[in-house]
């Protein structure tokens, strides 16, 4: 989920060589037009308020219509049969609500493997031929590509996650301004769904950047108060050795848990 427009930015403007471009010294935060009086995310348990503009609503579109070809139809992930009787969504008719909603219907009926091959594909149909062949030849995994990676997550991806700032982080014994600290992620915030968090966006995001781009990159997801730590130019560990292969449902919030299964069913294969 989060590669796409992070990906097309990078395409779009390509940066000079290493030398004479240095990622931002000064922290960068973006605050993602939060509603709230306090300009910072809810408290965990409460969900936040957003106040998104054109650029924000232009993008859950995209995704919301590539994926929509993946997706069960609204009856049928209602229960109903497989006729919907509803017209398409227009553009910018879609809101983050109705984006989370595509992506629990492309959930449905699909194992694990299936979910993340979907948000691939997705995510491959969105980028011009070559996308991947290119992005390795400007960005080999250096320190300045995480650095740079890092830098372009916090404004390209504000509409996605919510707000976030690049931090300092240690890889392979270096230090390096390579981290991205997700705040409260709107993404899991609004889904409440732990397997829609590893299956729709961790996973996908990790693989697509660390085999598709060559450019490693590992999601630490916080399930205690929903923030995320995205670390560029360190590899993820397999799925079976990740901590969150054993994570259990958000019971309370999560329309489609199992209150009674220890781990988040969705997690498994």
């Amino acid at each position: 989920m989060v590669a796409l427009a992070h990906s097309s930015s990078q395409l779009l403007h390509c940066p000079p060589p290493p030398g004479r471009l240095r990622p931002p010294r000064r922290k960068a935060v973006v605050r993602c037009g939060i509603a709230e009086p306090s300009g910072e995310p809810a408290p965990m348990g409460q969900k936040t308020k957003y106040r998104d503009g054109f650029f924000e609503k232009a993008f859950m579109t995209l995704f919301a219509r590539k994926m929509e070809k993946f997706a069960a139809s609204p009856a049928r992930a209602r229960g109903g049969g497989g006729g919907s009787g509803e017209r398409p969504k227009g553009w910018l008719e879609y809101d983050y609500e109705s984006f989370v909603d595509v992506s629990k219907r492309v959930m449905q009926g699909r194992s694990r493997a299936q979910q993340q091959e979907v948000v691939r594909e997705v995510l491959m149909s969105m980028l011009p031929p070559g996308a991947p062949a290119q992005f390795r030849k400007l960005f080999p995994p250096t320190k300045w590509a995480a650095e740079f990676n890092a830098a372009l997550t916090v404004p390209f991806f504000h509409w996605l996650v919510g707000p976030s700032e690049v931090v300092e982080v240690e890889v392979n014994g270096v230090k390096q301004k390579s981290g991205v600290h997700i705040k409260k992620c709107r993404y899991l915030e609004n889904s409440g769904c732990v397997g829609m968090c590893v299956n729709m966006c961790k996973i996908p995001t990790q693989d697509f950047f660390t085999n598709e781009f060559g450019l490693p990159l590992t999601m630490i997801p916080n399930f205690e108060d929903m923030s995320c730590e995205m670390v560029y130019g360190q590899a993820p560990p397999p799925f079976e050795e990740d901590p969150v292969s054993n994570q259990p449902c958000f019971a309370d919030i999560c329309s489609i848990s199992n209150p009674s299964a220890s781990i988040c069913t969705k997690l498994q294969a």
